[in-house]
């Protein structure tokens, strides 16, 4: 590895940024939390964690050993209460919202949380095959469509990992920097990262609980992500992916 490249890995950054010139502390507000709704969209809402009724308990220590990449995954579908842990557990939120911070389920530096879910759904019980995107201060789905061969866009998007197209969900992160850069400028880069990894992580152990198994992808192809899910590759774009299924 390039010692240029190392750097991303260090804080060294931090010391070099002028943090009373961020547009936190110039006066800007800061971006949404969350990305608007289009005009008339229909939203679908997702089961609380109150209402759950088939989601089972396991112990951290348990699903900390228990936890694995998989790659192979049974033909059955998610019940419509698991993918809502599934959401919630990720990016679920945690309390009151207020404009400069939403706290939620994993921690984000300086809690900008600059993430947003999309899904590419294939089999979950109560919806149509397709790309949703969550909506984590509803607790909601948004429907964005379902693009002709579906299964194979997914994989390609993984760069032809085949089971990025034949789970059951396969999750694409985007990053919006501007969250983040609002409080952080140029020192966003790495904890963005590090966010991510957060992210991915619950959803490994909370696939354990429902007797299902997920494989972060941190290969894939740039444009074939971002165009799958419609964000700009600019202001917008995949970070991460991660395909589950039953097991």
């Amino acid at each position: 590895m390039k010692k240029q490249l190392r750097e991303f890995l260090k804080d060294t950054i931090r010391q070099t940024v002028d943090f009373s010139a961020t547009k936190q502390n110039l006066g800007y507000p800061p971006p949404p939390v969350q990305k608007p709704l289009p005009p008339g969209a229909e939203v679908v809402p997702l089961p609380r964690r109150e209402e759950w009724k088939s989601i089972g308990d396991l112990s951290v220590a348990e699903g900390i050993a228990r936890r694995h990449s998989v790659r192979k995954y049974l033909p059955s579908a998610l019940s419509k209460e698991e993918l809502a842990f599934l959401l919630w557990a990720t990016q679920g939120v945690r309390g009151e919202a207020d404009p400069v911070r939403m706290f939620r389920t994993v921690p984000s530096a300086g809690c900008r949380h600059p993430f947003e879910t999309y899904l590419a759904l294939f089999r979950v019980e109560g919806f149509e095959k397709g790309i949703y995107r969550y909506l984590p201060v509803e607790h909601a789905l948004l429907f964005l469509g379902c693009p002709p061969g579906l299964e194979e866009k997914a994989s390609r998007a993984a760069l032809n990992q085949p089971f990025a197209g034949k789970s059951a969900v396969t999750f694409f992160w985007t990053a919006l920097p501007e969250r983040t850069e609002w409080r952080y400028s140029e020192a966003s880069v790495k904890v963005i990262a590090l966010d991510a990894g957060h992210v991915c992580q619950n959803l490994y152990l909370a696939c354990e609980v429902i007797g299902a198994g997920a494989c972060a992808i941190a290969a894939y192809s740039q444009e074939d992500a971002d165009a799958l899910v419609g964000v700009d590759s600019e202001d917008e774009f995949v970070l991460y992916m991660a395909s589950l299924g039953k097991v």
